[in-house]
């Protein structure tokens, strides 16, 4: 008989059945064979082998060996595919066919779970905008002019988006502080993180259409954690006037399972209250499109800081909108971020730039930063948004 499954599982289990993100692994034995998998308790279910032993009519698309089919799939999918996945675990009468699909955790290796189209990094904290303002211009505003009135982006490199788990190698680049006559070459040595919130898109759009704020649900596929990794040292030397660029596109990571959509839908919340009116396609007026999501950033196994996802001045919904308002398309597989993700209490910085007050110290060869978050579920429950960890590498030779 099949290895007791904890069908059942108790009320504070993150990844019950209110959950079910899902992920890519492979297992020891056939390490080839890269299969959409379910997150459920400690255990993993092959989505495509279940499917399959259910006669589900979306059977081909959950044996692909990434989420990009069913992603491009569509919510109307997105959301069959859901129900099923929730009566299989959760109706008495499937486990004995069910049980034989699903593999404990400790036996998977998880993989980058979708193709990365484009990715897009925001800058949508008004606390981090904030504090990074006075430490890059102490003697000007800290916010620029357009912060308000729009959420400022930048286009990074979809290439360097890894999952959780692959190690991140110090960048070598450009440095110059300020009381040197000219730039050096070398590693980084201030290296940082970013704690934020990704959103992969599923449903493509066309060229010159324009995807409204009202229009989210339809095209996100699901939400991840997600670390940008940041060489402040390198950054601050070349983001004038275009802005990031080496200094953060040597690595992006991500975490193995994308939660649903439909899994937050009781984590919507108002965003914080805005002094500058938005324009008509950014303007939410009593909508609840934050999110409540809880993040936690430890350090070498200690706890640094828990950043409040539900304190982002500009949502998700606002920059898909203008993302695409200018005729911008989308695909499946885009990925845009929110930046990092900062409350007002210094316990709530998503970065040791703030953290530390610009001062240091920074990333050493050999640290591990791991990020966890969980939000709200239906009847007190939590959703769990599993973790995106990384350990810092020593930089090539020069």
């Amino acid at each position: 008989m099949t290895e007791a499954i904890p069908f059942d599982l108790p009320g504070d289990d993150l990844f019950g059945l209110d959950n079910l993100p899902y992920g890519v692994f492979t297992t020891s034995g056939a390490p080839d064979l890269h299969r959409i998998g379910v997150r459920f308790g400690s255990h993993v279910l092959d989505a495509g082998a279940a499917a399959e032993a259910m006669g589900s009519a979306h059977a081909e698309l959950l044996k692909a060996p990434t989420l990009n089919p069913l992603m491009a799939a569509g919510r109307p999918t997105w959301q069959a595919v859901r129900a099923d996945l929730q009566n299989w675990l959760g109706d008495p009468g499937h486990r004995a066919t069910v049980g034989g699909h699903l593999v404990p955790l400790a036996d998977v290796t998880l993989h980058l779970p979708f193709e990365v189209a484009d990715y897009v990094d925001f800058y949508a904290s008004e606390h981090h905008a904030t504090n990074v303002g006075k430490i890059f211009r102490p003697d000007g505003d800290p916010l620029t002019p357009n912060w308000k009135h729009l959420p400022i982006g930048y286009h990074g490199r979809s290439g360097t988006v890894v999952v959780s788990g692959t190690p991140v190698v110090r960048p070598l680049g450009q440095r110059k502080p300020k009381d040197a006559p000219a730039p050096s070459f070398g590693p980084s040595q201030r290296l940082d993180i970013e704690a934020e919130v990704g959103f992969v898109v599923g449903t493509p759009s066309a060229m010159t259409t324009r995807v409204g704020r009202q229009d989210f649900r339809e095209h996100v596929f699901g939400v991840c954690l997600l670390n940008d990794w940041s060489a402040r040292d390198l950054q601050a030397w070349e983001y004038v006037p275009l802005g990031p660029f080496l200094g953060k596109s040597f690595a992006t990571s991500v975490s193995a399972w994308i939660t649903p959509l439909e899994a937050l839908e009781q984590a919507r919340t108002e965003p914080p209250a805005r002094d500058v009116p938005p324009l008509p396609y950014l303007d939410d007026s009593g909508e609840k499109d934050g999110l409540d999501i809880r993040i936690t950033v430890t350090l070498n196994g200690e706890q640094v800081s828990e950043p409040p996802f539900s304190a982002m001045y500009w949502t998700a919904a606002q920059q898909l909108a203008h993302m695409t308002v200018n005729g911008a398309s989308l695909r499946t597989g885009d990925l845009f971020a929110s930046g990092t993700v900062s409350g007002p209490e210094p316990d709530q910085l998503g970065c040791l730039l703030e953290l530390t007050a610009g001062k240091g110290p920074f990333l050493s060869d050999g640290d591990e930063v791991v990020l966890t978050a969980w939000a709200p579920g239906p009847n007190g429950t939590r959703i769990g948004l599993g973790e995106v960890s990384g350990t810092i590498a020593a930089a090539p030779a020069e």
